[in-house]
């Protein structure tokens, strides 16, 4: 210590430690005070930074979304009162088995995906969510799209709808707590109505309330098509499973080869909203492949009417938020 330290510490004094100059530090290059000259980055490397963290985000949103948990919208009223149009629920990836990212989220992309195995395949009762296959005569549809309904056949089963309730193997469902039924005017039951035109499959003559029976398709069933009508009815499900289909009115030919039947390659469920007046589900568009459901909801986080009930339009957010449904935040769903 030297005689000018010592009188810095008799005189109350501290004294400051040197900074150690850091390897390969130009001592010449530090600022007034002696403060070392701090490197600056430049608004590239700023940005880059910044699109690393986005991209890292996104990233593990997109793994949690596939294979834990994923938020859903609620868009119609198919499913009243069990859930609501507005409903924010939170759904269960993990029962029927997650999967790699299916979308970019907030572009609403499909991607290619893989499916991890669950702890077990989707029964009847249960409330599904899954990807839209497309309308009637749609081989694939125009958007991705996430549905909800719920699920009252599988794959085997031989399904009935008579007014509006479904029969499983001749056996009557077990209503939902919360079905709503049509009542005797609003019974949709006559061959001559037009509902027949729109409802699956093409040809058949089914209705909205008088459905079936048919069975809901298994991997390995043969199903004849040995006729037009069978042609009409079965085409644009085959051409789901993939493979192109053509007649010329008499004989049928998929992937360029004659045949007169097709092996089913997917197991199915079928989907009804428990609304059973307002709901276009499976009565109108078919089978869901059981590989495209993905998950069931869980529970109900946020809720607000998001449908004008006096037009049916959207509201407005200023209109939304008015309308929050605070008695519905939490509730489970079954």
């Amino acid at each position: 210590m030297n005689p000018e330290e010592r009188k810095k510490i008799l005189s109350g004094k501290s004294v400051g430690k040197r900074k150690k100059s850091q390897p390969g530090t130009d001592p010449e290059k530090k600022g007034k005070g002696g403060d070392e000259h701090e490197e600056q980055l430049t608004p590239k490397e700023v940005a880059l930074s910044w699109a690393k963290t986005i991209l890292s985000a996104l990233v593990i949103v997109m793994i949690a979304n596939g294979l834990l948990i994923q938020s859903f919208v609620v868009p119609t009223q198919s499913m009243e009162n069990e859930v609501m149009a507005g409903d924010f629920v939170f759904v269960n990836r993990f029962l029927y088995g997650g999967s790699t990212p299916q979308t970019i989220p907030f572009l609403n992309t499909p991607l290619p995906y893989v499916r991890l195995p669950g702890i077990r395949e989707p029964e009847k009762g249960d409330v599904i969510v899954f990807i839209f296959p497309g309308n009637r005569n749609q081989a694939e549809p125009t958007h991705f799209e996430y549905y909800l309904k719920r699920c009252v056949a599988v794959a085997g089963d031989v399904l009935e709808i008579r007014d509006g309730i479904a029969y499983v193997d001749g056996v009557k469902e077990t209503l939902p707590e919360n079905v709503q039924l049509p009542g005797p005017r609003m019974l949709d039951t006559a061959a001559t109505s037009q509902s027949k035109i729109a409802t699956f499959p093409e040809g058949a003559g089914f209705t909205r309330d008088r459905w079936g029976p048919m069975r809901i398709p298994a991997e390995g069933d043969v199903i004849p098509l040995k006729s037009p009508e069978d042609f009409r009815m079965w085409r644009v499900f085959i051409e789901r499973e993939g493979h192109e289909v053509s007649t010329d009115g008499q004989i049928v030919v998929i992937d360029g080869e004659q045949v007169d039947s097709y092996v089913v390659e997917r197991d199915y469920v079928f989907g009804m909203g428990d609304n059973r007046t307002n709901s276009l589900d499976s009565r109108y568009w078919g089978f869901i492949p059981e590989e495209s459901v993905v998950g069931t909801p869980m529970i109900v986080y946020w809720s607000w009417e998001n449908i004008d009930p006096a037009n049916g339009d959207e509201r407005s957010l200023g209109q939304k938020i008015g309308n929050i449904r605070w008695g519905r935040i939490f509730n489970g769903i079954d």
